[in-house]
């Protein structure tokens, strides 16, 4: 098995944009935003955990998870928080494994991992791939991006590890203040990286 590989970053920090750079390069991508969703479908033991702490009020009129609804709750409230993520994130680990032993062998598979300082991840990586912005730009990301007030949007940044704790756990640091363009020059440079430690060579 190759090295084990995490992007992560704070909210609104551009990890889709350096995960779908990578794909392109020909990375193998696990987006757990995209595994968090799949374990929370109808009919899964992580939905019906969740109705069953929560209450009723936290599904659609079809049955599937509200996620607005789940979202005002857990965003105000960091006990409910904790209990949702010892819900979904063992579920999120176990479809993360599966999909990783299904790669294609000698694939480069790279964990995009949202809250990986928040849960104490960063161990069970080879490389941390952090993707940074400074806090006023993603508060404006994220207001922009998700229709938030500043209040609401100073919620969703606080109730994430800090970019200092995050920064702490990189080991690679991939700015994403600037415009497209240098995003895609810092991410081409990582994919050499990436690929020398495949190959087995020093990054």
């Amino acid at each position: 098995m190759g090295a084990r590989i995490a992007v992560t970053g704070g909210i609104a920090s551009g990890k889709s944009a350096v995960a779908e750079l990578l794909a392109r390069h020909g990375a193998v991508i696990i987006d757990s935003d995209a595994v968090a969703r799949e374990v929370v479908e109808p009919g899964t033991p992580a939905l019906d955990a969740i109705v069953e702490h929560f209450g009723p009020g936290m599904l659609t009129a079809d049955g599937a998870l509200d996620r607005a609804a789940l979202a005002r709750v857990v965003f105000a409230d960091p006990e409910a928080r904790a209990v949702l993520e010892g819900i979904t994130h063992p579920a999120i680990r176990e479809r993360a494994e599966w999909l990783r032993a299904h790669a294609e062998p000698g694939a480069i598979v790279i964990d995009v991992v949202p809250l990986l300082v928040e849960a104490g991840l960063a161990e069970r990586f080879d490389l941390v791939i952090v993707v940074d912005v400074d806090e006023q730009t993603q508060r404006r990301r994220l207001m922009a991006r998700n229709g938030l007030s500043q209040e609401e949007a100073e919620l969703r940044i606080g109730a994430q590890a800090s970019r200092h704790r995050r920064l702490a756990a990189a080991d690679v640091i991939i700015s994403n203040a600037g415009d497209r363009h240098a995003l895609e020059a810092a991410v081409d440079e990582l994919w050499d990286r990436l690929r020398a430690l495949r190959a087995g060579t020093a990054v």
